[in-house]
């Protein structure tokens, strides 16, 4: 069966990150039990490309542990394996060998379909380039994304313009990304991944194009996701500010988890 949206509220959190209740910053997501098991487990995953005739080896046997409702990162130098694991936790790439695990149900045992169904309703993208529809507004962006979904019409207005207040961007709706500056760009793609009410939010290297004002910015941001929303959020990056906002941090080198 494929998998189904996950019912949470984005509307008081928007009030409260927008700076419309100031009142509930202090809110944040109920604890879980201990018994509750990882969102993702990885193991023994390998995954080799083929460069011509040269083989490429971007993971050798990573294991790997995501529990719930945490900030965790992945760092290490460019080509050690953290955006080839990024894609195959969500589902964009599949692993030549080992097992991944999303809320205990085998990625590999999912069909194309399923597997957009997961994509669309569980797990959120944020990448480095932004990669918003430039001809878009903020909520054009958003929106979009609710409707390739298939949320119904009622609702994709009311989660969109709460995504947008939950980041901050309340009063930049209707601007185009050519008048926001790159951290708000960022945050209209993280609104955007948010929109969709997922269980998991990966992202690649979202601060690599940001100062490290921005940077601190986008990671506090983030960190306030987890906490009010209780989504679980795994990002990719070189940024060592990381350290300052991360539950956990796991450092790559080579295709191996060190």
């Amino acid at each position: 069966m494929a998998p189904e949206i996950r019912p949470t509220d984005l509307s008081s959190a928007a009030k409260r990150v927008d700076g419309r209740a100031a009142t509930a910053s202090s809110t944040v997501a109920a604890p879980l039990p201990a018994s509750v098991p990882p969102l993702v487990t990885v193991a023994g995953v390998t995954r080799v490309y083929h460069v011509g005739k040269r083989e490429v080896h971007a993971l050798r046997g990573v294991d790997f542990i995501l529990p719930r409702r945490k900030l965790v990162a992945l760092m290490g130098p460019s080509g050690s394996g953290k955006t080839t694991l990024l894609n195959i936790v969500g589902g964009l790439d599949r692993p030549d060998s080992g097992t991944v695990l999303f809320d205990d149900q085998p990625l590999a045992a999912l069909s194309d379909r399923q597997l957009t169904q997961l994509r669309r309703h569980r797990v959120g993208f944020v990448f480095q380039s932004f990669a918003l529809l430039p001809t878009y507004s903020a909520y054009e962006n958003v929106e979009l994304m609710l409707r390739i979904s298939g949320v119904p019409r009622q609702d994709r207005d009311r989660r969109a313009r709460d995504s947008l207040h939950m980041v901050g961007l309340g009063r930049w709706i209707d601007h185009r990304p050519d008048e926001m500056s790159g951290g708000q760009q960022q945050r209209v793609a993280i609104a955007r991944a948010l929109a969709t009410r997922p269980d998991l939010i990966l992202a690649d290297e979202p601060t690599g194009e940001l100062d490290t004002t921005t940077g601190r910015q986008i990671f506090t941001l983030l960190r306030r996701v987890v906490e009010a929303e209780g989504i679980t959020i795994l990002l990719a990056t070189h940024d060592e500010l990381i350290s300052e906002y991360a539950e956990q941090i796991h450092r790559l080198q080579d295709g191996v988890v060190l």
